[in-house]
């Protein structure tokens, strides 16, 4: 008997459903009525975690598996990328392209969040949408060859909708990000961890607001230019201290110790440890101001999708296990029907 639950649902295929904006996005779109296909290489422990999104064994590197788990689909997310900070070279290009084999086999959208890392030092500290992409690191260059990449797809009739945001914080898997440096994920919150210099600004994307903006964005695409691009502001912290003032509320301890990282140690362990030698050449987005401005955004979507950040900090520090020294179990805070602007 066919699952009537399944029946005209559209198709929405998420590559890295099991990293933050993969599975944030996965999670927005669910709730949009998609049915959601999620492709990776064991998916047995994660279609138990995670029952309502349809998962599919496959292999990124693969393009027939990419076009298998296409099917019918009418948009791709890839949010996927090589594991850790290894082998970028060679793995995100070829994933990109079988992305793009896929949706011109299947007439599908592409979404796509891009970073800060494309721009260098020249188009900062308050970059365009438009800003010249003078990366000056090695996964910087990646990526805006990824873009360009993506923009020649487009030219080629592929829509592509990309979103560009700064570091992450929100979902199980924010602890690998650099939220995960400045609180420690499944530890007491004892202390913050302040990475920028003080003074020196920097931007942040709650991750469900983020994933918000792109169902939000996917909606509307038929209003859309075949490539558009846009920049999410999310949480700018304009010092490099909010965050942590911001934290040490959700703590109810304004006296919560904030100690600066230890970026001296990391030119001595990068000659050995790949995660050295990345934060060594991203060290400069710590140093000097990044703010991305989100009026294209906001013009075409009225607001942009925004959580409370007391609220935001709360929710994403139970999710990585941060326990506070007066709550001991923070409950999940859903993502509001209708985001508020601070």
């Amino acid at each position: 008997m066919p699952d009537l639950t399944r029946i005209d649902k559209p198709i929405a295929l998420v590559l890295g459903a099991t990293g933050g904006i993969g599975g944030a996005v996965a999670s927005a779109l669910h709730a949009r009525g998609y049915r959601v296909r999620a492709m990776h290489r064991n998916p047995a422990p994660h279609a138990r975690e995670t029952p309502q999104f349809e998962w599919v064994k496959g292999d990124a590197m693969n393009r027939e598996d990419i076009i298998a788990a296409s099917a019918d689909a009418s948009l791709i997310f890839h949010g996927v990328n090589p594991p850790g900070y290894r082998n970028w070279k060679t793995l995100a290009m070829p994933m990109l392209e079988n992305t793009i084999a896929a949706a011109k086999q299947r007439n599908a959208r592409i979404l796509f969040p891009a970073t800060i890392y494309n721009f260098g030092r020249d188009v900062l500290p308050e970059p365009s949408e438009d800003s010249p992409q003078n990366a000056t690191t090695r996964k910087g260059r990646i990526r805006v060859a990824m873009e360009e990449r993506l923009r020649e797809a487009a030219w080629e009739g592929i829509q592509v909708i990309m979103v560009r945001a700064g570091d992450f914080f929100g979902g199980a898997a924010a602890g690998n990000s650099w939220f995960g440096q400045v609180v420690k994920p499944g530890q007491p919150l004892r202390a913050i961890i302040r990475p920028a210099t003080p003074g020196v600004g920097h931007q942040w994307a709650y991750l469900p607001d983020l994933a918000e903006t792109f169902a939000r964005l996917n909606e509307r695409a038929d209003e859309l230019p075949t490539f558009a691009r846009f920049h999410f502001e999310g949480f700018y912290d304009e010092d490099g201290m909010q965050m942590a003032e911001a934290i040490r509320r959700v703590a109810g301890n304004p006296n919560l110790k904030i100690r600066p990282f230890p970026w001296f140690i990391v030119p001595l362990l990068a000659p050995f440890m790949t995660l050295m030698r990345e934060l060594l050449e991203v060290r400069y987005l710590w140093r000097v101001p990044l703010h991305m401005h989100n009026d294209r955004l906001a013009a075409f979507l009225g607001e942009e999708p925004r959580t409370p950040i007391d609220a935001a900090i709360r929710t994403a520090m139970a999710e990585i296990g941060v326990t506070l020294p007066d709550v001991q179990n923070v409950r999940h805070i859903p993502h509001p029907a209708a985001p508020s602007r601070e």
